[in-house]
C-alpha cells in the first residue's frame, strides 16, 4: 500500500512539474505588420547606384582616347598603311570606335544588373531588435528586403510601405 501511495504522489509530483514548466520550445514571433515609421521618405536613399549614362559615357570617351594614343604611337596592323598618315588616323579612329562601342555595351549591362533589385535578407533575434535596427538604419534598407526573426526561414518578413507608412509585414 505504501508504495502505490508513493507511485501516485510522484505522478501527481510530475503532473505539476510539467505542467508549471509549460512549453520549453522557442515561441514564433507574432505573425502581424508592424509600423516601422508613419514616414517612408528617404528608404533607401544611402544605397549604392550605378554610374548613370553620362559616367558610363565619360569612361568609355576616356578608354577610347587611350585606345587612340596607343594605336597613334604604334605601326598599323595593316602593312599598306603608314604610320602617322591620314589613313593610319583613320584607322586608329575605326579601331577605337569599336572599343568605345564595346566599353558602351559592356557598361550598359552593368548599369542593368546593379538597377535590378538585390534580394537581401536581414537576420534578427526577435521581431524587437529588428525594428529598432530599422528604424536607425531607415535610409540603408531597401523596400522588399526580406527580414528573418528569430532564424524562422519559413515566416519571413518583408519591408514594405503601406499607406505612405513604412512597414515589417509578414511574407
Amino acid at each position: 500500500m505504501r508504495s502505490v501511495v508513493l507511485a501516485q504522489w510522484t505522478f501527481l509530483l510530475m503532473v505539476v512539474a510539467v505542467a508549471s514548466g509549460g512549453c520549453s520550445h522557442t515561441q514564433n514571433p507574432e505573425r502581424r505588420v508592424y509600423v516601422i515609421s508613419q514616414d517612408a521618405s528617404g528608404v533607401g536613399s544611402n544605397l549604392e547606384s550605378g554610374t548613370g549614362g553620362a559616367g558610363a559615357e565619360a569612361y568609355c570617351n576616356e578608354m577610347e582616347k587611350q585606345c587612340f594614343k596607343k594605336c597613334w604611337r604604334r605601326k598599323p596592323k595593316e602593312p599598306s598603311i603608314e604610320k602617322h598618315t591620314e589613313n593610319h588616323h583613320k584607322y586608329c579612329s575605326s579601331e577605337c570606335l569599336k572599343v568605345f562601342m564595346q566599353c558602351l555595351k559592356e557598361q550598359e549591362e552593368l548599369e542593368r544588373q546593379e538597377s535590378q533589385p538585390q534580394r537581401k535578407e536581414l537576420h534578427f533575434p526577435t521581431v524587437d531588435a529588428a525594428l529598432d535596427w530599422i528604424r536607425v538604419h531607415k535610409i540603408e534598407v531597401a523596400i522588399g528586403t526580406v527580414v528573418i526573426v528569430g532564424g524562422m526561414v519559413a515566416a519571413p518578413y518583408v519591408i514594405a510601405v503601406l499607406g505612405g507608412a513604412l512597414v515589417l509585414a509578414p511574407l
